[in-house]
């Protein structure tokens, strides 16, 4: 039998016992009447993206919940590229990058400047364009609040090389030289090409009029580039391709409206859809339920949680988890009667670490005919007890792909 899914995915959203929040996760420190009704209505297990204990990123955790394996994961710089609707080619070497604030000695104050977010495509038309030795051109535009998206075009690139951002937490300490992560000419070639963009990218910023009116204003200017995740262009089946099926994604977070775009979903985001907890739940809950009367499955993403967890801020954690409870009850309240709602989180990030770790996350199937389990609550310690089990990120969406009705049949 056909039937359609929602899919609710709360960046972010695991998490670890806290003692501002007495010894509990924000998600169950949080009031979440609709997220708690939809478990009591439903199935619920645990799942590890990949494996237990191996931390992924938001974009590996996206790739595998839109239905690819880890081994398809093409670098997090293209699927920046393709979220924002940069002009992707064949052999580029695409970067995901941080506005920051640097120092006259290089050393990192601010890996976000302040989370920038405003000014940002002035500054970045100071970039964009740039050309580089060996005639290689660079190609830059900003994406969610402090985020941007570097693409250097030319031959015989490499995307071999490393990051340039310290990486959390890890500000106050210098920017890295990017260096050749293998013994060929052309890694050694981009990583050159790689510094003395930075350099000239700094010339530009450093006198911009919108960071000397942040400086005037108090606030951190965005005089530098850091640069992470250098991936190639690649050519992709789009999953929508491969298993014949017609797919939306809602989202404000550029990295999952990219890997959204290589699967060959439609793409939907507005500028009040933010990466913070002011994003406009109503709207998307309006867009999901407006998108599955035309499509067999749609994502709706909130970016919050992730966020508050970053910044280690476990009631603003709670805070942003019960705007995502609003979120998913708003779209029970309207949802077909031949549509499932599930519920699910692309990795954790507990806020005493302040980064992404393997925690598993809870995951949720609601809808009709399910074989319900006995949990009545949603958080990290009830659906351990659920009757999914424990399952990995393709197992979760497989079994989705499986009640939709579009997972073959093996055997005779």
């Amino acid at each position: 039998m056909y039937r359609k899914m929602i899919v609710a995915i709360a960046d972010g959203l695991g998490d670890r016992p806290h003692t501002l929040l007495g010894e509990q996760t924000p998600l169950e420190y949080a009031r979440t009447p609709n997220l708690d009704r939809l478990a009591s209505e439903g199935i619920t297990g645990m799942m590890d993206l990949i494996a237990p204990g191996i931390p992924v990123g938001t974009d590996m955790g996206h790739i595998i919940l839109f239905g690819y394996e880890p081994h398809h994961y093409p670098g997090r710089g293209p699927i920046e590229a393709l979220g924002i609707g940069m002009d992707v080619k064949p052999g580029d070497i695409v970067f995901r990058c941080n506005f920051a604030t640097v120092d006259e000695t290089g050393i990192v104050v601010d890996r976000r400047a302040g989370r920038i977010r405003e000014g940002t495509a002035e500054i970045a038309h100071a970039i964009e364009g740039m050309e580089l030795d060996d005639g290689v051109l660079a190609h830059f535009k900003p994406a969610t609040e402090h985020r941007a998206v570097l693409i250097l075009r030319g031959a015989g690139l490499s995307d071999q090389i490393s990051d340039s951002d310290p990486k959390a937490p890890n500000d106050g300490k210098p920017y890295h030289q990017v260096v050749p992560m293998e013994a060929s000419e052309e890694a050694n070639r981009t990583a050159a090409i790689v510094n003395q963009f930075l350099q000239k990218a700094h010339e530009r910023l450093v006198d911009h009029p919108v960071n000397v009116q942040r400086i005037a204003e108090g606030k951190l200017p965005a005089n530098f580039i850091l640069t992470r995740g250098a991936g190639k262009m690649v050519n992709l089946e789009p999953i929508s391709q491969a298993m014949k099926i017609k797919g939306s994604c809602i989202a404000g977070e550029s990295t999952v409206l990219g890997v959204a775009q290589l699967a060959g979903f439609k793409t939907i985001t507005d500028p009040s859809m933010t990466g913070n907890i002011d994003s406009n739940m109503e709207l998307k809950a309006r867009l999901a339920i407006e998108e599955i009367a035309d499509n067999d499955i749609v994502y709706v993403h909130v970016k919050a949680p992730d966020v508050k967890g970053h910044d280690n801020e476990p009631h603003e954690k709670a805070r942003a988890i019960e705007l995502f409870d609003q979120m998913v009850g708003l779209i029970r309240q309207q949802l077909p009667d031949n549509v499932y709602l599930a519920l699910a989180a692309d990795h954790s990030t507990p806020c005493e670490i302040g980064e992404h770790t393997g925690d598993p996350v809870p995951v949720l199937i609601s809808g009709p005919s399910i074989r319900r389990d006995r949990v009545l609550q949603y958080n990290e310690m009830d659906c351990a007890y659920g009757g999914l089990g424990h399952l990995t990120g393709n197992d979760f969406v497989r079994t989705l792909h499986g009640l939709m009705g579009f997972v073959k049949k093996q055997g005779n």
